[in-house]
C-alpha cells in the first residue's frame, strides 16, 4: 500500500483523537466522507492502523507506581523467550514487554501497579517465578516528561511498508 498525503493527514487526525467521527476527519483532511472512510478501511486492512484504544489516566485509577524492569534470562533460545513472553502477556500489570539489546538484560517491562507493596507482590509472586529468569533490576518512574503513543508521521511516506509489500 502506498501512503499519500491524505493518508498521513488521516493518520495524524486519528492519533490526535481516535474518537473522531468519519465526518469530522473528512472535514479536517479535505475529503468527502465516503473516500475518507474507504481510506481508513484500507489503512486498517493493510495493518497500518492496528487498533483503536482509549488511554486511561493511571493516577485517577489509583495506579500510582510505574516501574521499568530489566530481566535477564538463563538461556537465549527461541523456546525460552517464547515461554517468557507467553506468561507476561497475560499479566495485566504489564503494559510493554521488549526483547532488548545493549543492556545487561534480555527484556524490559513497563509495569503499572497501585503502590510499592503491590509491586513487591508482583515481582516476587509472578516475575521471579518464571522459569529462566535469573536477574531482575527495577527502576521507578518519578515523572513522565513525554507520555504519548503518537508515531512521527513525518517519516511515514518515505519508507512505509505493510504486510502486503
Amino acid at each position: 500500500m502506498k501512503i499519500d498525503a491524505f493518508d498521513l493527514k488521516i493518520l495524524a487526525e486519528l492519533q490526535a483523537d481516535g474518537s473522531s467521527t468519519n465526518q469530522e476527519i473528512s472535514e479536517r483532511v479535505g475529503l468527502s466522507p465516503s473516500p475518507c472512510s474507504r481510506r481508513i478501511r484500507q489503512l486498517e486492512d493493510a495493518g497500518v492502523i492496528r487498533e483503536r484504544a482509549v488511554r486511561l489516566d493511571p493516577e485517577s485509577l489509583g495506579l500510582d507506581l510505574t516501574a521499568l524492569i530489566h530481566i535477564r534470562m538463563d538461556r537465549h533460545t527461541p523456546e525460552r523467550f517464547e515461554h517468557f513472553e507467553n506468561i507476561v502477556r497475560d499479566y495485566t500489570e504489564v503494559q510493554e514487554c521488549y526483547l532488548i539489546t545493549g543492556q545487561d538484560a534480555d527484556y524490559q517491562l513497563k509495569v503499572t501497579v497501585p503502590n510499592m507493596e503491590a509491586y513487591q507482590r508482583f515481582l516476587l509472586n509472578k516475575i521471579t517465578r518464571i522459569d529462566g529468569v535469573i536477574g531482575v533490576h527495577s527502576s521507578f518512574v518519578l515523572r513522565k516528561s513525554v507520555d504519548t503513543t503518537n508515531l512521527p508521521l513525518k517519516y511515514a511516506g518515505k519508507n512505509a511498508r505493510t504486510d502486503n509489500d
